[in-house]
């Protein structure tokens, strides 16, 4: 969560101001005199605290890994959904940071992916441990299913918006998915095992073949 613009320093003044500028603008486009300008200080001074735009974006980086890492260890649900649908607003910013480092596989996408993923199937693991979550048959996969699907949701681009009748993505989009999301990860979507079952046996049957 940002401190008001009065309570940060010029540092964090800067940083945030980058955050929002590279989220919409992306790195390359982005210069250091628009970040200053935002920031309400001089370009001069950014260099003087970060040295270049690599090691500000650095910093960057590395702030927004830590909120969305912070938020899904206190959300305690994989993929960061729930958190997020509580006050998508308050999230947007780093979401959007992190889709945009990914779409431009920035250095940090890799890291981005790997942390989540990782804290995700953390999760799992405790969650199956307790009781409160079902098995896995492959607890990774299923963390970079639940990261993936969550990445989805956030970043809906404009049609998948519009099919669900609003103009553009936004909060409202995620409070409509909200409990239709959580009634499939709660309840699942077949009525029975069947599509599980045969898809159970023909990856056996795969694993036989490769094995012959």
């Amino acid at each position: 969560m940002c401190s008001a613009p009065s309570d940060l320093t010029a540092q964090a003044k800067i940083r945030d101001a980058a955050i929002a500028h590279f989220a919409r603008d992306g790195f390359q486009k982005t210069n250091l005199r628009a970040i200053a300008a935002t920031a309400g200080v001089s370009a001069g001074l950014v260099i003087h605290h970060f040295g270049s735009k690599d090691k500000l974006r650095s910093v960057c980086d590395d702030h927004v890994l830590g909120v969305l890492v912070q938020r899904a260890q206190e959300a305690g649900t994989p993929g960061l959904l729930r958190e997020f649908m509580s006050n998508p607003e308050q999230y947007h910013l780093q979401v959007r940071y992190m889709v945009r480092a990914i779409e431009e596989d920035t250095p940090a996408a890799g890291r981005f992916v790997d942390t989540m993923v990782a804290e995700s199937e953390a999760i799992l693991h405790a969650g199956m441990a307790e009781g409160s979550m079902r098995p896995s048959s492959d607890v990774r996969a299923l963390a970079v299913l639940t990261v993936l699907s969550s990445l989805a949701m956030l970043t809906m681009p404009p049609p998948m918006a519009r099919a669900l009748g609003y103009d553009r993505f936004g909060p409202e989009v995620l409070r409509r998915m909200a409990l239709p999301t959580l009634e499939l990860y709660t309840h699942g979507l077949y009525a029975d095992d069947a599509p599980l079952k045969a898809a159970r046996a023909a990856w056996e049957a795969s694993q036989e073949k490769r094995d012959e």
